[in-house]
């Protein structure tokens, strides 16, 4: 059995598929302060250090993902993406005054560390962290 010590590596892309791509767009601008990296009909994407976040309009990922289905943004939570941050409560203030509403948080959680988390428009959830 041979070793690729290529494999896995690290994590290039991860595509979220929303609804409503527009507004989804504008709420990861605000919110992130990010620009758009690239961007067609059906996508805009955002660079989060070494990994990107394409924001993938959902009836456009069928083809990606076919034979699979693209489940509906109210059927619940399947990830969170988290993002370390210096100063948890200082954070939740400036994303509330950028209009984010939190979801919870900030808060201690047992395992040492203190959170909060919240939702873009596709209903993904985003966690900080320090």
């Amino acid at each position: 059995m041979t070793t690729d010590t290529r494999w896995p590596g690290k994590i290039s892309a991860i595509t979220l598929f929303v609804e409503d791509l527009e507004a989804t767009k504008r709420f990861y601008r605000n919110v992130f302060r990010l620009p758009v990296t690239y961007e067609d009909d059906d996508s805009a994407v955002f660079g989060f250090g070494n990994t990107l976040i394409n924001l993938l309009r959902s009836t456009a990922a069928h083809e990606l993902i076919a034979p699979a289905r693209v489940a509906a943004p109210d059927a619940g939570s399947r990830l969170q993406l988290t993002l370390p941050v210096d100063d948890v409560d200082a954070m939740c203030k400036e994303l509330t005054a950028r209009g984010v509403t939190l979801l919870n948080g900030p808060m201690d959680r047992p395992w040492g560390i203190r959170t909060a988390s919240f939702r873009d428009p596709g209903g993904h959830i985003w966690e900080i962290t320090q």
